[in-house]
């Protein structure tokens, strides 16, 4: 077995530098407009490419994952409450769950 200790040194630096090199490299504020577009918007894909696939594969079936999916994308066009959307969206999955079986 490899030294633990050691690959969990070099994930820790990689980590860091990856963070900490745009900070040392940047001083002063960015002024480019399509620099300062595509940074605002890339928290929000990250983090749609993270939870889409399970999203997809998360419940029993295709098709009450695709029902979920539609009431939250329905309910979030007309902007309501998160909590709600949320709320909707797992009672469609077990409805839809529990109609079909």
């Amino acid at each position: 077995m490899h030294n633990i200790y050691l690959m969990i040194m070099v994930m820790a630096l990689v980590t860091y530098f990856i963070r900490a090199l745009p900070i040392l490299l940047l001083r002063r504020q960015i002024r480019n407009r399509f620099i300062n577009s595509f940074l605002y918007y890339v928290p929000y894909v990250t983090l749609s490419v993270m939870i889409f696939p399970d999203v997809l594969t998360s419940t029993g079936m295709l098709w009450s994952a695709l029902a979920g999916f539609g009431t939250m994308l329905v309910l979030s066009f007309m902007k309501k409450n998160m909590f709600l959307v949320a709320l909707a969206s797992c009672l469609v999955v077990f409805l839809t769950e529990t109609l079909v079986t």
